[in-house]
């Protein structure tokens, strides 16, 4: 894979964040005029900040972190004489997207999946400050002269991962028109060419189905042949397909057609199914693409009858059978919502 096209994806990223220092305990002794036994007044430390992930709808990629491995928050600040305690750090707040998977890099553990918009993780904690020698007076030590450094702030390396969130994941071979077909039922507008590959990044458009009732539709890079074992644009875009509820797998019926539709159905087929069970037993509808001839028409025909499955006629470019689909798609999610079947 190119250097330019791994740029493009930002879908993983591996940072490391670290959290303030706590401030340091003030030394100190009241010095005043009139005032003959002045005691320690040396105050706390502040409090270093947290680093906090916090997931944001709003985010579609991890493009914000290009250019900056280390994430730090600030430290507390040191405590001072009067018993006067130090700042304590703000957090580092740091979004990313909603469907962000957070593991420690070294352990591989997850730490938790943002699925949902405004969860929170802290991911290293600050320290915390110091006493100063005011805290260490008594009846028999009455001048300290010590104070507590502050502790240090966690530190740890993470990996994170995005699986994208959404109702619907349109699957199939390049050019089978997916970015065609979400251009229409949504107001997305991605990049639409004649070549392999047109879709680079795995992107989310909104589908109204009427009044108050609408869809999200995942429009994914196309799969090849050998996806799951990372050929073409590989397996990074297998797992966003396990978090949508419902797979709409279109295949070209049309003249541009690369690839005969029976054996473009079980390439694709093969390749969820070598990915994950999750995939092999996910709900999904079978769509015919770019039928606008006769000829287009009855092959859609003969591979619904090859296969015994129903299959969807659709033209993204006349506008046939738009709106069956998106009757279909509504059916399909409303069924798996009812059934309680999560997505991963």
């Amino acid at each position: 894979m190119s250097e330019r096209l791994e740029q493009l994806f930002w879908d993983e990223a591996s940072i490391e964040v670290a959290a303030g220092h706590g401030g340091a305990g003030a030394i100190s002794f009241r010095r005043e005029a009139f005032v003959t036994r002045g005691g320690p007044d040396g105050g706390d430390g502040g409090r270093g900040g947290d680093v906090v992930l916090v997931a944001d709808r709003g985010l579609a990629s991890f493009l914000g972190f290009r250019g900056r491995p280390l994430w730090e928050a600030e430290d507390g600040k040191a405590g001072t004489s009067r018993n006067c305690t130090g700042r304590s750090a703000e957090d580092l707040v740091i979004r990313v997207p909603v469907g962000t998977v957070v593991r420690d890099a070294l352990q591989g553990n997850v730490l938790k999946d943002l699925n949902e918009d405004g969860l929170t993780l802290i991911v290293a904690k600050g320290g915390l400050g110091g006493h100063g020698n005011a805290y260490f007076a008594t009846a028999t030590r009455r001048t300290p002269r010590f104070a507590q450094p502050g502790l240090p702030g966690e530190r740890r390396k993470l990996r994170l991962d995005l699986k994208l969130i959404a109702d619907v994941g349109l699957v199939g071979l390049p050019n089978a028109g997916k970015s065609t077909l979400i251009s229409r039922l949504s107001a997305l507008r991605p990049k639409i060419a004649d070549y392999p590959f047109t879709t680079l990044q795995p992107a989310l458009g909104v589908v109204a189905i009427d009044a108050g009732k609408s869809l999200t539709l995942a429009d994914l890079p196309g799969l090849i042949e050998g996806a799951h074992e990372g050929h073409g644009l590989g397996d990074r875009f297998l797992r966003h397909i396990e978090r949508t509820r419902v797979i709409a797998h279109l295949v070209d019926v049309g003249a541009s057609a690369e690839m005969e539709p029976l054996q473009a159905v079980r390439v694709i087929e093969r390749e969820l199914a070598a990915f994950s069970s999750t995939l092999a037993s996910k709900p999904r509808l079978l769509v015919a693409t770019k039928v606008e001839s006769e000829e287009a028409e009855e092959l859609a025909r003969a591979l619904a009858t090859e296969l015994k499955r129903e299959i969807l006629l659709i033209s993204s470019a006349t506008g046939r059978g738009l709106g069956e689909l998106k009757g279909a798609l509504w059916k399909a999610v409303g069924e798996v919502a009812e059934s309680g079947t999560a997505s991963v």
